[in-house]
């Protein structure tokens, strides 16, 4: 950045800016980090981080924060879109959905990490076989759920990471 007017008060702001330029960094990268491994809100996080730099920084990075905001959302649309449609045809309803998730939850308390896709694997099992009249029926929605929820995660995954690239991009070469 460039030194602001006022002496000593002008290189206390840009130490304070350069300061929340580096942390936004490191919350854009707990978000991307979030997204693969269930524990932060990913998109929330890379958001919000870009929005408290915009906030210090001010000019053109507003125009930033729009298009992380822009990419961020329609990732979640594409997202609930995505899925939703793959679920509804394959006839998985919400209930089950909502029990897995639950489970999944449940599962990430008792074996971290891992238990978040164990627990939403088996709790989504557990409430489509109360719901089908078979085993193999109900490992078919299973699977059609396992499929779907992998998919809206790689869409996550990719709009927080072309979220990412937009703000290190914005930083390194275009913002001062």
């Amino acid at each position: 950045m460039a030194a602001l007017p006022g002496g000593a008060v002008g290189e206390v702001l840009d130490g304070f800016a350069s300061t929340v330029t580096v942390l936004a960094g490191v919350g854009v990268v707990l978000g991307v980090l979030g997204t693969v491994v269930p524990v932060l809100p990913g998109g929330l996080l890379v958001a919000a981080s870009v929005l408290v730099w915009a906030i210090v920084t001010g000019g053109a990075a507003w125009w930033v924060l729009v298009g992380v905001v822009v990419v961020l959302a329609a990732g979640q649309l594409l997202e609930y879109l995505t899925a939703g449609v793959s679920l509804k045809r394959a006839g998985v309803p919400n209930r089950s959905l909502v029990i897995g998730g639950l489970a999944g939850v449940v599962g990430f308390f008792v074996v971290p990490v891992l238990g978040l896709v164990l627990g939403f694997l088996g709790g989504l099992y557990l409430a489509e076989r109360h719901r089908q009249p078979d085993a193999a029926t109900a490992w078919r929605s299973t699977r059609t759920g396992l499929r779907a929820a992998g998919v809206a995660l790689l869409i996550e995954l990719a709009a927080v990471l072309v979220s990412a690239v937009l703000w290190f991009t914005a930083v390194l070469w275009w913002l001062p």
